[in-house]
């Protein structure tokens, strides 16, 4: 597909999620059952590799071959895609990111190497050197919480001007301050995604989509809601209050019980139960009992029913 532009680079995209056998191997028989509701759903776009993506856990071997399978299906489907290619070591990133550049995705997400903290001037040589490699495909930088290096707004827009390949950030977002910050610093250059749950009320501050863990939770209802927060940003806004809600009373305390973002990532999923992915971590991770997966998806349909209209498309 063509590079994206900060212009285009918009919308919400949804990650793939790796359904995990008991023998810790990827199931590709049950993935490319959840890359078909992917597809019909009406997604802006698909991505791999994110943290939910359980991509520190891959081999070189699957790497390549999820890259191969969701490149191939999306080329098929006219679906816009991106490759992840972050690693904690730089130089097998180089080596990522080169492989992922010759499916010729519309960007490729990217981490900064992550074992020791950077100083501003290693961040940007490392991230110069990734976008060479990567030729004349654009990155995204991925930047969590709990990334060694932590890269607030006068360093992204130092990234900005120093590496014309940089399209666009993954970050956490912030408050109305934070904003006011980022659009200081960065103007128009860098398109800014935020965490999925926020993006309503984030789109009125500039942001301009989400690599959604609302998507985890339903796809094609991730998708309506985007469209609402266009023909009803009140609704919209309602709708992102009542999500939050739901989201600090039952999940967060999973995550202060210790339970990893992939694992909660893959209970919003099976929750929604719109493919059967299953709530199974690779080694050494630990994931939410299934058995606790009924009462959560009660209490959001009852919280949120809008992101529940249409049927699952089987248990969780």
């Amino acid at each position: 597909m063509q590079p994206l532009t900060v212009a285009q680079l918009r919308g919400t995209w949804a990650s793939v999620l790796l359904p995990i056998g008991t023998d810790d191997a990827i199931d590709m028989a049950r993935l490319e059952r959840a890359l078909d509701q992917m597809l019909g759903s009406g997604l802006h776009g698909i991505y791999t590799n994110g943290t939910a993506g359980e991509f520190h856990t891959l081999s070189d071997a699957e790497y390549d071959a999820l890259h191969e399978l969701v490149a191939g299906r999306c080329t098929d489907a006219g679906m816009a895609y991106q490759l992840g290619a972050g690693h904690p070591s730089g130089q097998l990133s180089l080596s990522r990111i080169r492989r992922a550049a010759a499916l010729r995705p519309g960007a490729i997400q990217v981490v900064l190497p992550d074992w020791l903290p950077l100083r501003d001037d290693e961040a940007v040589d490392a991230l110069a050197r990734m976008a060479e490699v990567a030729g004349d495909v654009p990155l995204v930088l991925y930047n969590p919480p709990y990334a060694k290096t932590q890269v607030g707004p006068e360093l992204f827009a130092r990234l900005a001007e120093r590496v014309p390949g940089l399209t666009g950030i993954k970050v956490p977002g912030g408050d109305q301050h934070w904003y006011a910050r980022m659009a200081a610093a960065l103007g128009d250059r860098l398109a800014v995604f935020v965490a999925g749950h926020t993006l309503a009320s984030g789109r009125r501050l500039g942001a301009a989509g989400s690599y959604s863990n609302v998507a985890c939770l339903n796809p094609a209802g991730a998708v309506r809601w985007y469209r609402l927060m266009d023909d009803d940003p009140e609704a919209a806004l309602d709708l992102e209050s009542r999500l939050r809600r739901f989201l600090d009373r039952h999940i967060a305390p999973l995550a202060a019980a210790g339970y990893s973002d992939p694992a909660l990532d893959k209970t919003l999923a099976a929750v929604g139960g719109w493919a059967p992915i299953g709530t199974r971590l690779r080694w050494p991770y630990r994931w939410l009992d299934e058995s606790e997966v009924p009462g959560l998806r009660r209490v959001a349909r009852r919280v949120v029913p809008e992101l529940f209209e249409e049927p699952p498309a089987c248990g969780a």
